[in-house]
């Protein structure tokens, strides 16, 4: 099998038509009543708390290593596999699963364009019946070497480097600090806000905006393909759709573990407001 089995971003008619590929997984981070109502024949549900790891304050940090391979396995995923991730919210939890691949080397993976948003709207089959699996004995390695991650460390370090840019994915309440989910309030000095689903198209059943919009977007807001972008939200949970469209547009992008959870709750982070 090849690492091309389906492109990065798939559209519903081309992975209906390879629903039976061998090969092919596919999974639904919706929540569970909505993949009992209806799902894309013989998707996988999986727990969106099965992929996040949290160490109180901070959330939505990277699981370890035997977590994300415990949940790889429980829906019988293979180093092998080709991954098409979807959910009900137009992309956040299956993009964070997607930066989590990534970050454990697992390159073979696709977001479906709009999840079951646009699947459902636009008539593709859907079932209730379970999908039946074999689970499997993945054993994922460490992130170490992993350029898609970064911590609140390593961007302190980066405050005053001109090749590093921040967007803050975060509503506009919260960049502006009018809405506080931390210990304090405010944003990342420097960053920029973009919410993220303002890379939805809302006219196209919230498939990601053409590409030359999204381009137009961020370059507009000073994001460019030769600097490294940092994305954050609260718990890297939003921000993590941003992370997709940034690396699927060639960007050097990385996301912020824990984001605002991490950043908000330390007394050793300056903070703008």
């Amino acid at each position: 099998m090849t690492n091309n089995l389906l492109p990065r971003l798939v559209e519903s008619e081309e992975l209906e038509s390879k629903l039976k590929s061998d090969g092919l997984v596919i999974i639904d981070l919706s929540i569970k009543m909505t993949h009992a109502q209806g799902h894309i024949p013989g998707a996988r549900l999986l727990g969106y708390n099965q992929i996040v790891r949290a160490e109180k304050p901070v959330m939505g940090l990277l699981p370890t290593a035997e977590q994300f391979s415990q949940a790889l396995s429980s829906v019988g995923i293979t180093a092998e596999n080709h991954i098409v991730a979807y959910d009900d919210e137009g992309g956040g939890k299956a993009a964070r699963l997607l930066w989590t691949l990534e970050c454990f080397g697992h390159s073979r993976y696709s977001l479906l364009n709009g999840g079951l948003h646009t699947w459902a709207k636009e008539g593709h089959s859907l079932t209730t019946e379970t999908s039946y699996f074999e689970p499997s004995n993945y054993q994922l390695g460490t992130t170490s070497e992993c350029e898609a991650v970064i911590n609140g460390d390593d961007i302190l370090k980066h405050l005053d480097d001109a090749n590093v840019t921040l967007l803050d994915a975060r509503s506009p309440q919260e960049f502006s600090g009018e809405k506080r989910y931390a210990e304090r309030a405010g944003r990342i000095p420097g960053a920029v806000n973009i919410e993220w689903t303002e890379f939805m198209d809302k006219d196209r059943n919230l498939r990601l905006k053409l590409e030359s919009e999204l381009r137009s977007m961020l370059e507009a807001k000073g994001f460019t393909t030769d600097k490294t972008v940092i994305a954050y939200c609260q718990t890297h949970h939003r921000s993590a759709h941003t992370w997709f469209v940034l690396n699927y547009l060639g960007y050097k992008a990385r996301g912020y573990e824990g984001s605002w959870s991490d950043w908000g709750n330390r007394e050793d982070t300056p903070v703008e407001i």
